[in-house]
């Protein structure tokens, strides 16, 4: 079914809206892959905040314009689904590339972040990247390591002296 002028506007200012505020897009074909994958992969991707959609590339190109995603327009041949990052950058990686390990009709074709094209491969290293509350864990370790070993550091003195002194009184005793 055709889509009217109105609903191609629509679909075009929707997209424009998501990939103007998505920190990654990851385009993948999906020739062959069943409604019920489908359906199982955009439950998935609502819980961890990835925006799935099926379009044709023409509205696509229309729509990633003046984005980080424009680079992409030349790559956008045949049937594409476009997964968007909204809470960090490698979440729509690791949706795809779950996915795509459980049907093998599911093949990446272009990933982007920060206004670049990168190879499909490169989905590994995107999908490898921390999520937000691990980024801030892995922060907070590294900033309270050295807090940590001052106090180590200050503590130490008084603690020889007492071994020292511990040792002496054992030694007395002893004799």
């Amino acid at each position: 079914m055709a889509l009217s002028l109105e609903q191609k506007k629509a679909v075009v200012a929707e997209i424009a809206s998501v990939a103007a505020n998505a920190h990654s897009l990851v385009v993948s074909e999906y020739i062959g892959t069943t409604v019920d994958a489908f359906t199982e992969m955009r439950a998935e991707a609502r819980k961890t905040g990835v925006y799935l959609k099926v379009a044709k590339n023409s509205l696509v190109k229309r729509a990633v314009e003046g984005t980080d995603f424009e680079c992409v327009k030349d790559s956008l041949v045949g049937p594409m689904i476009y997964a968007f990052s909204q809470e960090d950058p490698g979440c729509a990686a690791r949706l795809i590339k779950e996915y795509a390990k459980k049907n093998d009709k599911l093949i990446t074709k272009v990933v982007s972040i920060g206004g670049k094209v990168f190879d499909a491969s490169e989905i590994s290293r995107l999908a490898s990247l921390p999520t937000k509350e691990q980024a801030i864990s892995q922060l907070m370790s590294v900033m309270k390591a050295p807090v940590e070993k001052l106090v180590r550091t200050m503590a130490e003195p008084h603690a020889k002296m007492v071994r020292t002194i511990a040792a002496i009184r054992d030694q007395k005793q002893a004799a």
